[in-house]
């Protein structure tokens, strides 16, 4: 536990940060543990990033990672997983930044999209995926509440 609550900023409101949750995935402890950060004084997106971590739901890189690993990163998502896209092409790119491009265009033939959020270790990227009809209202929202989620299309 912190001995600072974080800023009003950062916590925004329960209301705020329970329909992020909810955009963002559908796991039914999401919530509870961002709920419990905020009630106890931690900062409720490090709850927020390490319940996705913990749902199986976000997909963590390193910078370095190629095309390759986040083709694996992603098919071991629930939502890709249930898609089944053939992620080929991101997986022919030894740039991440740019298979991500490409397997974010995959994912949007299917409904989804990927978005990058925010994340303290600069090495890494914090990969979730979403669908499309929610990326504006999760960016919207994450700013908002101080944060930081951005989208590759």
């Amino acid at each position: 536990m912190s001995d600072t609550a974080p800023s009003d900023t950062a916590t925004g409101g329960a209301a705020a940060w329970q329909r992020l949750c909810a955009l963002i995935d559908d796991d039914p402890h999401l919530w509870p543990e961002v709920s419990e950060a905020l009630d106890e004084g931690d900062d409720p997106w490090e709850a927020l990033i390490g319940s996705l971590d913990d749902a199986g739901a976000l997909a963590y890189l390193d910078v370095d990672d190629t095309g390759m690993e986040l083709a694996d990163a992603l098919a071991q998502l629930p939502r890709v997983f249930k898609l089944q896209p053939d992620l080929g092409e991101a997986n022919d790119t030894d740039e991440l930044r740019e298979a991500i491009a490409v397997a974010d265009g995959i994912l949007a033939e299917g409904g989804l999209r990927l978005l990058l959020l925010e994340d303290d270790d600069d090495d890494a990227q914090a990969l979730v995926v979403v669908p499309a009809e929610s990326v504006d209202d999760i960016v919207d929202l994450a700013t908002s509440l101080g944060h930081t989620a951005s989208s590759f299309g």
